[in-house]
């Protein structure tokens, strides 16, 4: 896929079982940052741009990634290099108050390929915004997190918030598939 960029969201160790005090664990983070990671370095094989998106929230009373946090941290396994673009969001869209959209255009970038956490938040919101822009959305369900989610006294297990955010994606925005099946495209 030529003009292609990866965009990590969020795999930062605040989501992270296995980071001793993280602060909002997510389900399968680990299994989706090995997923993300062989993407990853596929796509630094292929020269394909990397951008690495990190949330930090702007207060310390936040109940997680809290300014300048080792939770806020990006996980060790997917440090960005030098040459790889960095991007700090205070929102749950990547794109709002950012240069997201102009790092993707000054590449002239037309398909992205998003991994990262949470599924039915960030991930959503960048998927909806990139399509939106006109982005091909490229999504690898697998080289996601999400946790369980509570609405009106309706509890929802992680599993089941992944895949109904994932099935309302692949209908309009993206084309939802595994990372096997991207890295087949790359």
């Amino acid at each position: 896929m030529e003009n292609t960029a990866l965009i990590i969201i969020d795999l930062q160790n605040d989501y992270f079982g296995s980071i001793k005090d993280a602060k909002w664990q997510l389900d399968k983070t680990e299994e989706a940052a090995d997923n993300a990671l062989k993407i990853l370095t596929k796509c630094r094989e292929k020269d394909i741009k990397i951008v690495h998106v990190r949330h930090e929230f702007e207060s310390e009373e936040a109940p997680f990634f809290t300014p300048n946090s080792n939770g806020s941290k990006i996980h060790e396994s997917l440090t960005p290099k030098e040459n790889e673009s960095q991007v700090l969001k205070h929102n749950v869209n990547a794109f709002k108050d950012t240069n997201l959209k102009a790092i993707l255009d000054d590449s002239n970038i037309t398909n992205v390929i998003i991994v990262g956490a949470m599924s039915y938040m960030c991930i959503d919101a960048v998927t909806r915004a990139a399509s939106d822009y006109g982005y091909n959305c490229f999504l690898a369900h697998d080289a996601c997190a999400t946790s369980d989610v509570e609405f009106n006294g309706v509890k929802v297990e992680a599993k089941l918030a992944h895949v109904t955010i994932m099935s309302a994606l692949s209908f309009a925005y993206a084309n939802v598939q595994t990372s096997e099946e991207i890295l087949e495209l790359l």
